[in-house]
C-alpha cells in the first residue's frame, strides 16, 4: 500500500477532487498554504494499492495544469525596504508536486 501525498493549486482543487471521485479514488483534502508565492494549495491524501499507483498519478496528472502568473515579490526580510522597489515577474506557478510514500500499516474504524 502506498500513500500518494499530492500538493496542488487551488485553481486546480475541484477539477482533480471531481475526477479522483469518477475514478473511484478515495482522498482527504486538506488546505495549505505554499511558501513561495504564500498562495492557497490544495494537499490531497490518498491511500492506494501499489498496482494504483500510476493509474491516480495519471489522474493528477491530466487535472493539474502549469500556467504562467505575475506576481510582485514580497519585500526584502530586515535591512531597509526604502530601495526596494518590486516589480512583477512571470512565474510558472499550478500543476502538482506529489509524493509517493510507503504505507507500513492501514486501519478503517
Amino acid at each position: 500500500m502506498k500513500l500518494v501525498v499530492a500538493i496542488v493549486q487551488d485553481k486546480d482543487s475541484n477539477r482533480l477532487s471531481n475526477a479522483l471521485i469518477k475514478e473511484g479514488f478515495r482522498a482527504t483534502k486538506l488546505a495549505s498554504t505554499g511558501g513561495f508565492l504564500r498562495a492557497g494549495n490544495t494537499t490531497f491524501m490518498i491511500g492506494i494499492e501499489d498496482d494504483r499507483v500510476n493509474e491516480v498519478m495519471t489522474v493528477i496528472k491530466a487535472n493539474c495544469k502549469i500556467r504562467e502568473q505575475m506576481v510582485t515579490p514580497v519585500s526584502p526580510m530586515g535591512g531597509t525596504t526604502d530601495s526596494y522597489i518590486p516589480f512583477p515577474v512571470e512565474v510558472q506557478v499550478g500543476g502538482a508536486a506529489v509524493f509517493v510514500l510507503p504505507v507500513e500499516r492501514f486501519e478503517h474504524f
